[in-house]
């Protein structure tokens, strides 16, 4: 009888002894759909591992950049998708009918907010519904994009039922850090929900580092996961069902956008106390228990923070439960562009100018430092704001040499260099987003005024005259 690599969990079903043998294998075919900051990377860590991974996506520049061996991710290099190719281990393309050849199909696509700030899974069910297409007895399936709890049963779990393959959700509970409970014996596929972990840019954990949490509809489909992804993640975290591993993400991305609100909103306080907020966290992070430094900016950037706190908003009212914490972390942080434009109106105001009409360079469009993801990035709203406050707005951005259309952007502005004249002829330089490739004490001595919403200059001891915190 085949095992689990810790020997405690009994592979009961067919599906999962077969399954089971092709990983041991190393024949089991693995399917990512979806191809950019999540799907890529895990694309690229199977195949590392020697496992068939095919990525499929709908935009056919990005599969033929990859066929050719190009990145269009800065922090995944053109070498590690040349030697994936070369193994033989992977490959991208738009045929989605490739899918039924797959043992495992991973869903890593976007999961957006709509114009009322409510779930849009256009993606997922989109995506799910192409899945149900070629969906074969045997296969297993996992939901990566992030959502609400119940996704996984009540929108996945539906269409691809749809194909007349089932796939009951029966409980099970975690013992020993296995899956126990009844194998349903009229199961045909497998479905189980993992959340993203992925922290784009961040050199201190790489994707088979981060811990994976797994959560099946029943006990085979989280077994099923579990061992599909120990073949290439160093460590596996089960819960005991699809919805609680969806709450997981939620509990990760809430906890920092409430932090995060603290800290902004006590930012706003310290600006009037006359106080220096980022001295303070400082100081306060020197303790060595009960405090985790979070750090205030002009707003929430990345698929996650600003997005994730609405999803679990939107399914509470189901139950007719108000989160009200949550909510107000939500609304300081998305109001922190337009406070922002307060604190730049009222450092040109004391120079004797106004924002309309003042020609303003914005540092950084990324929504991090180092990153060339712009996702949410609180920057496109300040640019929107100042433009519709009559100001003639540029931007630089070592990462994006123009802003291309977006679902509710299009800016149409390119980057300009930075250079000693060109910082002298804005009368402000406000950076929004501090790349280490920025010469902070450069731009300081050349501009007029600096507004710095990212305390960038805040080691500068020179021209603190013409530095204002945001």
């Amino acid at each position: 009888m085949n095992t689990t690599p810790d020997n405690k969990a009994p592979v009961k079903n067919e599906i999962l002894k077969a399954f089971n043998q092709r990983i041991q294998e190393k024949t089991v075919q693995v399917g990512i759909v979806g191809l950019g900051y999540v799907g890529l990377p895990i694309a690229l860590l199977f195949s590392s591992k020697e496992i068939s991974a095919t990525g499929f996506d709908i935009d056919s520049a990005k599969v033929n950049r990859l066929q050719q061996g190009q990145s269009y991710i800065k922090h995944i290099p053109e070498a590690d998708i040349a030697e994936a190719l070369a193994r033989g281990h992977f490959k991208a393309t738009t045929d989605f009918s490739e899918l039924r050849a797959m043992d495992a199909v991973i869903i890593c696509v976007p999961t957006p907010l709509d114009d009322h700030r409510e779930p849009d899974l256009t993606y997922v069910e989109n995506t799910a519904k192409s899945i149900s297409a070629y969906l074969r007895p045997g296969q297993l399936v996992v939901l990566e994009s992030t959502t609400y709890p119940g996704t996984t049963e009540e929108v996945v779990l539906p269409i691809l039922e749809r194909s007349g393959l089932r796939c009951p959700v029966v409980p099970y509970v975690v013992e020993d850090g296995a899956a126990a409970g009844s194998d349903p014996p009229d199961a045909d596929f497998l479905l189980a929900f993992s959340p993203e972990r992925e922290d784009p840019g961040n050199p201190s954990f790489k994707t088979h580092q981060i811990p994976k949490v797994v959560g099946g509809v029943n006990a085979p489909s989280a077994t099923a996961t579990k061992l599909l992804y120990e073949a290439a993640f160093n460590r596996i975290v089960l819960v005991s069902s699809s919805r609680a591993a969806e709450m997981t993400k939620l509990l990760e991305n809430i906890y920092r956008s409430v932090n995060i609100a603290l800290v902004n909103e006590l930012k706003l306080l310290c600006q009037r106390m006359g106080l220096d907020i980022w001295e303070i966290i400082g100081a306060a992070k020197s303790k060595p228990f009960g405090f985790s430094a979070f750090y205030p900016g002009p707003g929430l950037g990345g698929h996650c923070i600003p997005i994730d706190p609405f999803y679990l908003t939107w399914k509470a009212r189901e139950y007719e439960f108000p989160t009200r914490f949550i909510e107000l972390a939500g609304e300081i942080n998305t109001s922190m562009p337009l406070r922002v434009i307060e604190r730049l109106s009222e450092a040109l105001n004391r120079r004797s100018k106004c924002i309309y009409g003042a020609r303003i360079l914005v540092l950084g469009i990324s929504y991090k430092k180092d990153v060339d993801d712009l996702r949410e990035s609180p920057s496109l709203k300040i640019i929107q704001l100042l433009q519709e406050r009559g100001a003639s707005v540029d931007y630089n951005d070592p990462y994006f040499e123009r802003l291309h259309k977006m679902r509710q952007y299009d800016l149409g502005l390119e980057s300009v260099p930075l250079t000693a004249d060109s910082l002298s002829g804005y009368d402000a330089v406000l950076i929004a987003t501090d790349h280490s490739s920025y010469d902070y004490e450069f731009i300081a001595a050349n501009a007029q005024l600096v507004v710095d919403t990212r305390n960038a200059t805040g080691k500068l001891t020179q021209h603190r005259d013409k530095i204002v915190q945001a």
